[in-house]
């Protein structure tokens, strides 16, 4: 067979990577402040870069997850595993891990679709993303061959340089591709990844994507190659209208300073799915039907198990359910606000410590609360330390 690029998953996932966004684009004649943050980022981080090339390190960046490095030698059909379809179904099945805290990244729509993100991060790996976008009058055969035709993509999306596909298992439906795509202001990032896709019950689809090795492509200076990247995605109508949602789960390790992919993201993101959507809306069937490539694709789509698509339990919300109610990342928004009680109870703590006024037996009781405090929240000792010497020191005047 041919083998020929028929699915592109990387800035697909609803513009998750950074270098989707065109966040430079976003308010050209305002927001010189979330520029000059940027900027102060990219500086630090290019000397950062700087620094280690100069001390020998031969890697451009260092994956805060190790990556696979035996998926060169084991065969393409067991890169991706069932299991990974059973942990993906899980995530959007609303299954998460308890102590992730979720908070809000965005929340926009217009008449024609919506999207919302929200991301944490893990303690083991990069930020971690789950969004849920829903387009009107929009069909699943539509979105689903949308999303798979990498023809049209590089029509609309300019951020893409590059894709190639390496190598296809038509017994399981595994392919790897490579993808080189920009990132405004730095290196292009270069990707390497094998994606599957299966068809469940109702005309669901879902997708899973990693990051592998290809002896066709050895690594290059001139590109920077992401060596995490763990995503997926489900395609389902919406019950009762006609439309349909995607909902993605997306985690990346692209070398970027978490809080500037934070802030590329949340500028950036809104106008990509707007542009995402607008191409959709061109997305004919005529078009579709002449795409070889994507006709081909849709023989090696695999079947869901069965047992993988059990309902869910009862009182259990899945991601699409939980976004619309607003149940998902509550638990986010208690854990900061008693986060800012207790640090303005610190800081009320240092500052009745540091005055003469109070009692002893009152600066006792509060030097021992803000070293509770300090020590639950991993301060400084020395600030501990600081303030036993205040109290001795009153005890002394007295």
């Amino acid at each position: 067979m041919d083998a020929k690029p028929w699915f592109l998953p990387t800035t697909y996932l609803a513009g998750i990577s950074v270098g989707s966004m065109e966040f430079k684009r976003e308010n050209i004649h305002g927001g010189w402040a979330t520029f000059f943050v940027l900027l102060s980022l990219f500086i630090w981080r290019s000397l950062k870069a700087y620094l280690g090339r100069s001390r020998g390190d031969s890697a451009a960046v260092k994956p805060q997850i190790p990556r696979n490095s035996n998926s060169a030698s084991i065969g393409i059909s067991e890169i991706i595993m069932d299991a990974d379809l059973a942990n993906l179904i899980n995530t959007l099945d609303g299954k998460l891990n308890e102590k992730e805290r979720w908070e809000d990244v965005i929340d926009k729509r217009n008449n024609l679709m919506s999207y919302k993100a929200k991301c944490c991060k893990p303690k083991d790996g990069p930020l971690k993303y789950i969004s849920v976008t829903t387009f009107e009058n929009c069909s699943i055969e539509l979105l689903r061959d949308f999303y798979m035709d990498n023809e049209y993509r590089k029509e609309w999306d300019k951020t893409l340089v590059e894709h190639v596909q390496l190598q296809i298992d038509e017994s399981s439906g595994t392919e790897i591709g490579h993808t080189i795509k920009k990132f405004p202001l730095l290196t292009p990032r270069e990707y390497v990844l094998a994606w599957r896709v299966w068809e469940g019950k109702d005309k669901t689809f879902y997708c899973f994507i990693k990051e592998c090795e290809h002896a066709r492509v050895p690594r290059q200076k001139k590109y920077v190659r992401v060596g995490f990247f763990r995503s997926g995605w489900r395609i389902r109508k919406v019950p009762g209208r006609d439309a349909c949602e995607i909902a993605m789960v997306h985690q990346e390790d692209a070398g970027l300073n978490v809080e500037m992919a934070k802030i590329a993201f949340a500028k950036g993101i809104w106008s990509y799915v707007c542009k995402m959507d607008s191409a959709l809306r061109k997305y004919s069937t005529a078009l579709r039907s002449k795409r070889s490539p994507l006709l081909t694709s849709l023989k090696f789509i695999q079947k869901v198990p069965p047992e993988f698509e059990s309902k869910t339990p009862t009182g259990h919300r899945d991601i699409s359910e939980s976004f619309a109610s607003g149940e998902f990342g509550e638990r986010k928004k208690i854990s900061r606000n008693k986060s800012i009680a207790k640090g303005l109870l610190l800081v009320g703590g240092i500052i009745c410590l540091s005055r003469g006024h109070a009692s002893l037996g009152a600066k006792v009781m509060m030097a021992c609360i803000v070293k509770k405090l300090a020590t639950k929240h991993g301060s400084v000792s020395s600030r501990v330390e600081q303030m036993k010497q205040i109290t001795s020191q009153s005890t002394l005047e007295k």
